[in-house]
This record gives structure tokens, sequence and C-alpha cells, in this order.
């Protein structure tokens, strides 16, 4: 499903015109990428987490050459479903 695919449903199903519709997916879209931006752990009920997690220097290695190097520290954001979607989806 594309973004445009969400508009399209929210048109449909909602009743708000084609450019309200795409107004609404970008400022929740823009919300969430600025919540997370700042750090801040985002929880749907129903649905599930995301959360920004650090990850920090570490040793690596090229698996071209072999040498060993360090892997810039980073953050990283991870998705864990709550047990609603879980159960949808395995039912």
């Amino acid at each position: 499903m594309t973004k445009a695919d969400i508009v399209e449903q929210i048109y449909e199903k909602v009743g708000f015109s084609k450019k309200e519709s795409a107004d609404l997916v970008e400022r929740v879209f823009g919300l969430i990428k600025e919540t997370l931006e700042n750090g801040e752990k985002i929880k749907i009920a129903g649905f599930g987490n995301f959360v920004v997690k650090e990850k920090a220097d570490r040793r690596g290695r090229n698996p071209q050459t072999g040498d060993e190097i360090i892997i810039s520290a980073r953050r990283i954001l991870t998705f864990k479903p709550s047990q609603v979607l879980k159960s949808s989806i395995n039912s």
C-alpha cells in the first residue's frame, strides 16, 4: 500500500475531498516523522510501537577485504506490533 492508496481510501470511506485527504495524510505522516526525529516513542493502540534506539560505535569487518573497520554510532527505528495486530495477522 502506498501513500496514494491511503489517500484514496480516506477519500472513499470518509468523504473528504481528494485534496483534504492528501493534506490529512501528509500532516499525520509529518507529525509522526517529527516525533520520531525528536527521539520520542509513538504508541498506536491496537497497532504497535515505533521507537528510535541509539546504537553505539562498534567494530565490524569489510567483507571484501577482511579489514577491520569501525561502524559509526547511529539511530535506528524499530517497530513492535501489538498483540492485537499479531493476532489479526495470524488468524
